[in-house]
């Protein structure tokens, strides 16, 4: 658990900024690309309390322009830049996942949203989609700001992707997570007709990752072909002790 929370950390350093402190001005065009896949959702209380939620769903031409972005303030070199993007594209998952960034600034009774995988849904057409993962940290009393990415799953069991042919995706947060959101509908919504991952994974960056995924997936067949070794020698020395009686029962 403490590895879990100590890797979303991590991750909110890298992009934390970009959500709740302000955009520095580097460039028109990525600040325009971050508004069109950020979403924002303001409330107000009756007794001065205030809450602001900014949800930013990971497009690839968000994380290319983000990786832009950083490689142009820090001047970074084609190697620098393969790195950085090759960390990201391993912290989204987005081979397996659907992530959103959420970030909450709460002014006021604090909000409780725990169990937060409950709190949260991602409807994708007609589907309904649970978080696969989220940052724990979601699950603690939450007073000013906090922010963390949530993981919805991107295949179904037949192993087809929810986003096909889905044009619009809407995520719900529950309105009993506070007081000030009480009775109200928090609806995030997005149009990703045109977004289109697989642009992203091209490159070194890309070939790191669909290595080691090859490797994991080498690992887990050779584990079920272990398994399987074991079932048949199983199976063959019980047809050993079989055809065995069979020969005695013949010889009587």
């Amino acid at each position: 658990m403490k590895n879990k929370v100590k890797f979303f950390v991590g991750i909110c350093v890298i992009l934390a900024g970009l959500f709740v402190c302000g955009i520095p001005s580097f460039g028109a065009d990525f600040d325009s690309i971050l508004q069109k896949w950020s979403r924002t959702y303001a409330t107000k209380g009756e007794l001065g309390d205030e809450l602001t939620i900014v949800a930013t769903y990971y497009s690839a031409e968000y994380i290319e322009a983000l990786v832009q972005r950083e490689a142009e303030k820090n001047l970074w070199t084609e190697s620098e830049v393969e790195n950085y993007k090759y960390e990201l594209l391993k912290a989204l998952q987005l081979e397996e996942y659907i992530p959103i960034m959420l970030s909450f600034d709460m002014k006021g009774a604090p909000l409780r949203m725990a169990p937060f995988d409950n709190k949260a849904t991602l409807w994708v057409g007609g589907r309904k989609l649970s978080p696969a993962d989220y940052d724990k940290r979601f699950n603690f009393k939450l007073s000013g700001k906090r922010e963390g990415l949530v993981y919805f799953p991107r295949y179904d069991e037949s192993g087809k992707s929810y986003l096909e042919g889905v044009n619009t995706l809407r995520l719900t947060i529950d309105g009993n997570i506070g007081p000030i959101t009480m009775g109200k509908q928090i609806d995030f919504y997005w149009d990703v007709s045109k977004d289109d991952p697989s642009k992203l994974y091209e490159g070194r960056a890309a070939s790191r990752l669909e290595l080691e995924r090859l490797i994991k997936r080498l690992n887990q067949l050779k584990e079920q072909k272990s398994k399987l070794e074991e079932q048949i020698a199983g199976i063959e020395k019980e047809i050993e002790t079989v055809e065995a009686r069979i020969e005695e029962l013949e010889k009587e």
